[in-house]
């Protein structure tokens, strides 16, 4: 797991410690030191640490116009003892919320497994969304993920959808993409 680097090619256009209004400005990451784990795996240094000893992110794009962010998710997104809902909530989410954020873009395929807990921060989060007319995106989440994902309903709050090559787009390409999705099936 120390391989898996939070995808860089965008930080010529954005970088989370650099911008002033990200919850991790200023942050600090050593290119050497490997500290972080997720149980006995370390992960590599540039993935944020938000509250969760099991999950990891980095926030590879925020655009304050458009109100929309991406965030790339690692490791093991366990609700059941973790809270790690909660803790993403209260201490990203929210954040970007306060900075007009009401799009979200999960990107999931590094999550590896889902364990559920209480729904209530998932509902929190999608009315609080949904009343600014934005909506919450989970990318290529692993199918055995999606699976407890799907059996607790928490794609009802989070839609669960697939690109395998999400890379080659550009931030806003890849928003307008989805975004162009989630309408057409609305309509």
């Amino acid at each position: 797991m120390h391989t898996i680097e939070p995808y860089y090619n965008w930080r010529h256009i954005y970088i989370s410690e650099e911008d002033k209004r990200s919850p991790f400005y200023k942050r600090f990451y050593s290119e050497f030191e490997y500290t972080q784990t997720v149980y006995n795996y370390f992960i590599h240094p540039q993935w944020d640490f938000f509250g969760s000893k099991t999950l990891y992110l980095k926030i590879i794009y925020v655009d304050y116009e458009l109100n929309f962010a991406i965030i790339e998710l690692i490791g093991e997104w366990n609700d059941a003892i973790e809270n790690d809902i909660m803790e993403l909530k209260r201490e990203v989410i929210d954040k970007l919320m306060e900075e007009g954020i009401f799009k979200f873009i999960l990107i999931a395929e590094n999550v590896l497994n889902f364990h559920s807990g209480d729904k209530e921060y998932y509902e929190e989060w999608f009315e609080q969304v949904t009343d600014s007319n934005g909506w919450i995106v989970a990318l290529n989440m692993p199918d055995a993920t999606q699976y407890d994902f799907k059996k607790r309903k928490l794609n009802y709050f989070i839609e669960l959808q697939e690109l395998e090559n999400w890379r080659v787009y550009k931030p806003y390409h890849l928003f307008k993409k989805i975004e162009v999705e989630l309408n057409n099936r609305l309509t």
